[in-house]
């Protein structure tokens, strides 16, 4: 009797770790979303986090103009940004040319800068979803403000 006992709670242990083991991390069900797989829904009945400019002042101020970088850290290459500086601070962020997945992507392209003008920086929130349009723009961003210092 002790043998069946021992041998059912070894077998539910086993079945606990390998259902664990195969469970796929929220980042890769992120970037599955963002590639168009069928297999993770858009649309999640779980409220959505809104991403959030950290509080963080501009460490320096940045020279007058209008200067346009690209990335290729998206879903798509070729992502474009135009980056607008006024009296030395962020004004406008757009991103002017993409690729990226419609409803996916481009909720992290109405989103993103407008949280990088809040924070005057890139060291804001990535948007829930679409991590790698997020990290696109703020790569290209970060590009172009480096032609302005």
């Amino acid at each position: 009797m002790k043998k069946n006992t021992y041998v059912l709670l070894l077998a539910m242990f086993l079945v606990m770790v390998i259902t664990a083991g195969c469970s796929s991390s929220p980042a890769a069900a992120d970037k599955q979303a963002e590639k168009g797989s069928a297999a993770v829904e858009k649309e999640s009945p779980v409220a959505k986090e809104e991403p959030v400019a950290q509080e963080k002042p501009a460490a320096f101020s940045y020279k007058d103009g209008t200067y346009e970088s690209s990335s290729d850290a998206g879903i798509h290459p070729g992502l474009k940004v135009s980056v607008v500086v006024k009296e030395g601070k962020i004004a406008e962020v757009k991103v002017v040319e993409h690729q990226e997945t419609d409803g996916i992507g481009t909720v992290a392209i109405e989103k993103l800068p407008s949280l990088i003008i809040e924070a005057q920086s890139t060291e804001v929130d990535l948007v829930t979803g679409a991590s790698l349009s997020s990290g696109a723009i703020k790569e290209a961003v970060n590009k172009a403000l480096e032609q302005a210092k």
